[in-house]
Formats: C-alpha cells, sequence, structure tokens
C-alpha cells in the first residue's frame, strides 16, 4: 500500500463545511473550513436547511483551496474520507455525495469516518503530531504490518470525553492490536447523556440571558468575572427509570447502547440545569434584563457592529455575572466527577478530552489540575481542531486506510450512526 500518504478529509455534520489534506494520520498539510455562525446567529441555533444549502456553496472552492495549500493535486490522493454520520441529514448528505463523486472519478478508496471517531482523534492527531520521533522513523509506516500498537504516545486504553453541542459521551477507546494484520481502533460506549449534549446548554442557557450565538464562548468568557459559588446548582444522582431501559436516548446525538447497559453513575443529565437557571432568572426578577441585552446585541449586530464578550459584560450586572460563572462551574464539575470516576472504573491509563465545549478554558484548567493529583494523563486538541474540522476526519480515516475498511459507492447518511 505504498503511496503519498495523503487522504482527503471531509466533514459537513453540522454548520461548519471543512476539507483537509492530512499525511498518514500524522501531519496535517492544510485544514480549512467555512463557517456559518453569522447566518444561523439570529436564529439562535442551527438551521439545517440554511445548513446544506451553505454546504452545496462551500464545498468546492474549499476543496480546490486544500489542495493548494497543502501543495498537492487530486491525483496525489490515496483515499477520500467523509464523516457519515451522526450529525444533520441533509448536511451529512452534501459532504457524502461529494466524497462519493470524487472516489469513483478518481478510482480511489472511499473511507466513513464516525463524527465521534473524529473528535477523538483530534487528540490523537495533535498527539501524533508533536511526538519526539523523526519524520524519517514513520516513512515506512504503509508496510503492511508497520502499524505501532503503541501508535499515540499517550498511554491506552484512554477514557475519552466527548463533549459538544450535540454529544456528550464517554468511549474507553482502544487502538490496534499487535499483530500480522492491520486493525482499525476499537470503542466502548461507557457513559452519555440522556436528554441535552452539554453544550446544547450551554447554548441555551446563554439565549436565556440574552448573550450570543454560539453560547459557549460567551459563557466562557464571562464566567471569569462572575463568583462561582454563588448560586448552589447541584446535579441529583441519575436514577433509570424502567421504562426508558432498552430505549433510545431523548437526544440529537447517536443512539447508543439501552439505557440498562450503562452504569448509571457514568450517565448526564443538563435538562434540570437549564430549568434551574430559568427559575433563578424568574424568581429574581431578571428577565427584563435579559431581553433588554438581546435587543441591545441584536442591535449592534443589525448596524454591522458585531457585539463582542466586552460589549456583553457592559451590559451585565454581578449577579448575571455570578449567575453565568456558577452556572459553568456546575456543568465542569459534573463533566469532571464522571469522566475520571469512568476512567478508574474501567481501568484507563489516560484521558482524553475533545469536543468544542474542550475549549472552555475553565474545563481545561479543572481536568489538568485533577488529572495531576490522580497521576492520570489528559490531553486536549488544540483549539482549532476542538471544534468540527475535516483533519479529524481524514486522521481518523488513516488506520482504516491501512485496514482496508472502505466504504461502498452506496454509503449513505446515518444521522444517528453508533460508534463502535
Amino acid at each position: 500500500m505504498a503511496g503519498s500518504g495523503l487522504g482527503l478529509g471531509i466533514e459537513s455534520s453540522c454548520d461548519e463545511t471543512a476539507v483537509a489534506v492530512v499525511e498518514r494520520g500524522i501531519r496535517t498539510r492544510s485544514s480549512i473550513f467555512a463557517s456559518q455562525i453569522a447566518m444561523h446567529a439570529p436564529y439562535g441555533g442551527v438551521v439545517p436547511e440554511l445548513a446544506s444549502r451553505e454546504h452545496l456553496r462551500n464545498i468546492v472552492p474549499l476543496m480546490r483551496t486544500a489542495l493548494e495549500q497543502a501543495g498537492c493535486g487530486l491525483a496525489d490522493l490515496d483515499a477520500i474520507a467523509v464523516t457519515s454520520g451522526p450529525g444533520l441529514a441533509g448536511a451529512l448528505l452534501v459532504g457524502i455525495t461529494y466524497a462519493k463523486a470524487l472516489a469513483f472519478a478518481l478510482a480511489k478508496p472511499l473511507i466513513a469516518v464516525n463524527h465521534l471517531e473524529g473528535h477523538i482523534h483530534a487528540v490523537l492527531l495533535e498527539d501524533r503530531q508533536h511526538r519526539s520521533l523523526a519524520w524519517t522513523a514513520l516513512e515506512d509506516v504503509s508496510a503492511p504490518g508497520a502499524l505501532p500498537v503503541e501508535e499515540a504516545a499517550l498511554p491506552m486504553p484512554a477514557l475519552a470525553l466527548v463533549v459538544s453541542g450535540g454529544h456528550t459521551h464517554l468511549f474507553l477507546a482502544r487502538p490496534p492490536e499487535a499483530g500480522p494484520e492491520i486493525g482499525s481502533w476499537r470503542y466502548s460506549l461507557v457513559g452519555r447523556t440522556l436528554d441535552d449534549a452539554a453544550g446544547e446548554a450551554f447554548d441555551k442557557v446563554a439565549k436565556l440571558l440574552g448573550l450570543g450565538y454560539p453560547g459557549g464562548p460567551w459563557i466562557d468568557a464571562l464566567a471569569q468575572f462572575g463568583n462561582p459559588k454563588a448560586v448552589p446548582f447541584t446535579f441529583s444522582q441519575i436514577k433509570v427509570k424502567s421504562h426508558l431501559e432498552g430505549k433510545a436516548p431523548r437526544t440529537k446525538g447517536a443512539i447508543t447502547a439501552p439505557i440498562a447497559d450503562l452504569d448509571r453513575h457514568f450517565l448526564f443529565s443538563f435538562s434540570g440545569i437549564k430549568t434551574a437557571v430559568l427559575r433563578y432568572v424568574e424568581v429574581h426578577g431578571m428577565r427584563a434584563s435579559c431581553e433588554a441585552r438581546q435587543q441591545t446585541l441584536k442591535a449592534m449586530n443589525a448596524s454591522g457592529q458585531r457585539p463582542t464578550w466586552q460589549d456583553a459584560q457592559a451590559l451585565c450586572d454581578q449577579q448575571t455575572l455570578d449567575l453565568i460563572a456558577s452556572f459553568q462551574h456546575a456543568v465542569v464539575g459534573d463533566l469532571l466527577r464522571k469522566a475520571f470516576a469512568a476512567a478508574e472504573a474501567v481501568d484507563a491509563a489516560s484521558v482524553l478530552v475533545t469536543g468544542g465545549v474542550a475549549a472552555n478554558r475553565e474545563l481545561r484548567v479543572r481536568f489538568t489540575s485533577e488529572a495531576a493529583e490522580r497521576g492520570l494523563p489528559v490531553a486536549f486538541p488544540t483549539l482549532a481542531l476542538s471544534t468540527d474540522n475535516a483533519a479529524m476526519i481524514a486522521a481518523a480515516a488513516w488506520p482504516r486506510f491501512l485496514a482496508r475498511d472502505f466504504a461502498g459507492l452506496d454509503l449513505e447518511a446515518n444521522p444517528r450512526l453508533v460508534l463502535v
């Protein structure tokens, strides 16, 4: 399977159109994306039809730019990788249809990648790119049997927390086993959210408080000015109800194992804290100020002056800042407690935190501190690789390319794809 080692990655699962060229799953040659935040911001969330339309407009120009930045052409590619799910059906179809057309026209292998696996490999890609191995030592990695068990410098297996606007999952990730045949990474679901994802809770609370979209960055920026212990939010122990056993979760994320198959101590629920914030706003007479703040920020947007978090801070009184800080502190604390408890339960050798919420500063600080106390390595992707991107898709596809795990041209979008 000697070749250039170049893989083209395409990601279009939600509202970011992304294309990247990655060499041997290790070296990012190019990684670009087109954001749709400005388009969806007036609606306070992603509008699927608008997202699909923008993907159609952006994907071809992005592909050309990605190849140009990588210094290669279509003929130099070894494979085409694309996100096949989970995500928005129409958005996924744009990327998949384009990837299938490229693979057919170029007679190149097509590789389907689970979006959640991509996020996990965003951390592994960062780890690989910073390894202290000489590039020449990696030249024979495409030879049969050459994929090393110690592919990642991080100790394995790893407990991966994938936390974003659409997902909050805990997986035990294992690298390919040593042997004459090259295998793929293996994943076991350990825990997940029963309702809203953590990132979705950030977005909805930000909207309630009259802040911008997406809400995570706004809350992250403003929380540093509030007292995180001012409002004592708590998460009650989740009790699995008998009528929910064996049923799919009420979430936009992937269908996963039945609730009864998972340890309830590793299940998340963020709908309750959203309601708690709403009740706090109502009881303390804050609704009028939230609506006024929202109107002011909207007016700034309408006038072409894109508001910043500094503008939002000037519109927030101390009570609001304390509420924001307390909300973030509670959510991060819940993620931290359950992630490290799960890591201990499954005997994980390291912890990976990835997804859009992994860019949160408080989360990174507290996870790093907790990991240091436990003597457990923890790793995050760069901020650029935390959000949806195509480099992570191309990186996740490389082990599958070596294992000849290819998809057919009948590949379809699966909005509720399971990671196994």
